[in-house]
């Protein structure tokens, strides 16, 4: 999927809030005068960035904010937005690790010279994972054996796991949250270093801002809603 990616390293927030919404409706009241409340879907993201860093003095800030407000139009648009996960990803040293730099298998790099970017989490999928699954099955390569409570993203798609359905070795089964949005094929490498999520501003004017004068830093705040009507046509052959 050919989509853009919010330029983190530029426009920094300076909270990041990425929440599940579930989905839940309520029965009638029971004799004790309870009404419970049922599950009946897993949910969407919704994600806040609150505070993003424009200063002035940054140029490079306020062009990156325009080009993509301009891009996105509104809620029309899509754009794959970066979600922290560093305090629960299942780093092996149980720390956080950067992503190494390497080569090709025969040493060589980019024509510039640079170097590739590896995750530091190596994990993938068993299986066939379809869409609409509730659950998934992993296998550790480069990870904490440990793979409840985290979250990663296949094709921009996030998920987060709840507690192991069950453990063989190093292949865990858990189930995840929100349904599987696209397949997830066998042996695909997921990502827990930088996952992603596949959203649209939560409004129009998702993107206004005031320019500051005094202070010569502006902090807006922009919310997304996970796409969720993408991935529905998605899953109808619409797309």
């Amino acid at each position: 999927m050919a989509v853009i990616v919010w330029p983190h390293c530029v426009l920094r927030p300076q909270q990041v809030a990425a929440n599940l919404v579930p989905f839940t409706r309520s029965g009638g009241p029971t004799l004790g005068g309870v009404t419970p409340s049922y599950r009946t879907d897993l949910g969407f993201w919704s994600i806040d960035y609150m505070n993003v860093i424009l200063r002035n003095r940054h140029r490079e800030h306020w062009q990156t904010w325009q080009a993509l407000r301009q891009k996105l139009g509104g809620r029309s648009g899509l754009i794959a937005v970066p979600v922290r996960s560093g305090l629960s990803a299942p780093y092996e040293s149980g720390r956080f690790e950067a992503m190494p730099e390497t080569t090709h298998s025969d040493g060589s790099t980019f024509s510039d010279g640079s170097h590739y970017v590896q995750g530091a989490i190596s994990v993938k999928s068993v299986g066939t994972t379809a869409i609409g699954a509730t659950s998934i099955r992993l296998r550790i390569i480069n990870a904490a054996e440990n793979l409840v409570g985290v979250r990663f993203s296949y094709n921009h798609a996030l998920y987060e796991t709840g507690p192991a359905i069950s453990v063989d070795g190093d292949i865990w089964e858990v189930p995840i949250s929100p349904t599987v949005r696209d397949l997830i094929p066998p042996d695909a490498d997921l990502e827990f270093d930088r996952p992603t999520c596949l959203c649209r501003l939560a409004d129009d004017r998702g993107m206004d801002v005031t320019q500051e004068a005094v202070s010569r830093t502006s902090y807006p705040s922009i919310r997304f809603t996970e796409a969720t009507d993408y991935w529905n046509a998605l899953a109808l052959g619409l797309v």
